[in-house]
């Protein structure tokens, strides 16, 4: 093949393939532009920050209710199961037994982080570029959980929200948002229930698989009690790897993933599902200060 100079004085050249060639170059960097584009999408919207906040807080709350009272059931038969010993019968009575007590810091725990993490996220959306929606969106994963620790820490431990909860949550908002935007950019519409579950479901197992590692640390400082057999959290990786081997630190990810993916499923597909209805039921005030 010769050197490609055409159409240098703006005539047509007879090498049509690298000028098909050229052309399907912009077609892509167009196509790039567009991806971000609609990554961004949310970018657009009017912003109403109380408006955001209350729905986000309505929803974060609702979906964390539901998914803990779906789940609570399961967890309650695991629990029994494991302490079960030899032949011992499990009782299938009273699986809710203890659920009022989980909601009381389940349910403002998913309402101040969904309710942070809305506004939020729409306003780093403003201020970053187009190709850092995954800063954003991990960002503000961050913010709001740092806030919802405020009703979490108490009951939890500051400790084991640092290790394994901030980070967890995160990611699973990042990955989660990532590949919604990606589904909408190849699909060209918005996505239906049923769609946002399964992504939900996709971005929690991917989660669970990805702070397995944390979750091992965390359950083994947590469960050695006044042994120290762990100075640390260092020490813990440290003394795990050299004593069981790398491995160890994935303990128990075939569970963890099923469990984790399932919840993101139900908790995904109720929160979209509730964004979407109080936007379509709450009534829009002040809209003529939104041109200024």
């Amino acid at each position: 093949m010769g050197p490609l100079p055409l159409a240098v004085d703006g005539k047509s050249s007879t090498l049509v393939p690298t000028d098909d060639c050229h052309k399907k170059g912009q077609n892509l960097s167009l196509k790039t532009k567009k991806t971000f584009a609609a990554a961004s999408i949310e970018a657009e919207k009017p912003f109403d920050f109380f408006r955001t906040l209350l729905e986000g807080t309505i929803a974060g709350g609702t979906a964390g209710v539901v998914v803990e009272t779906a789940l609570y059931p399961i967890d309650t038969i695991k629990t029994r199961l494991q302490a079960a010993h030899g032949g011992g019968k499990i009782v299938w009575k009273g699986l809710y037994s203890g659920l009022a007590g989980n909601l009381a810091g389940v349910l403002p725990a998913s309402a101040i982080f969904v309710g942070v993490y809305e506004p939020t996220k729409q306003k780093l959306l403003r201020m970053l570029p187009e190709n850092l929606t995954a800063v954003a969106h991990l960002t503000a994963g961050a913010i709001g959980g740092l806030v919802a620790s405020l009703v979490r820490v108490p009951t939890e431990g500051y400790g084991s929200f640092l290790l394994r909860d901030l980070p967890f949550d995160a990611i699973q908002f990042c990955i989660y948002e990532q590949l919604r935007i990606g589904y909408k950019v190849a699909a060209k519409r918005d996505l239906n229930d049923p769609e946002n579950a399964l992504i939900g479901a996709f971005a929690g197992a991917l989660t669970g698989a990805i702070t397995t590692p944390l979750d091992v640390i965390k359950t083994r400082l947590m469960i050695q009690g006044s042994a120290n057999q762990y100075k640390g959290i260092f020490d813990c990786v440290q003394t795990i790897v050299r004593e069981e081997g790398p491995p160890a630190l994935l303990k128990g990810i075939g569970p963890r993933v099923l469990w984790i993916g399932i919840g993101g499923s139900i908790f995904f597909g109720v929160l979209e599902s509730t964004k979407r209805l109080l936007a379509q039921r709450l009534p829009v005030v002040q809209q003529d200060s939104k041109k200024d």
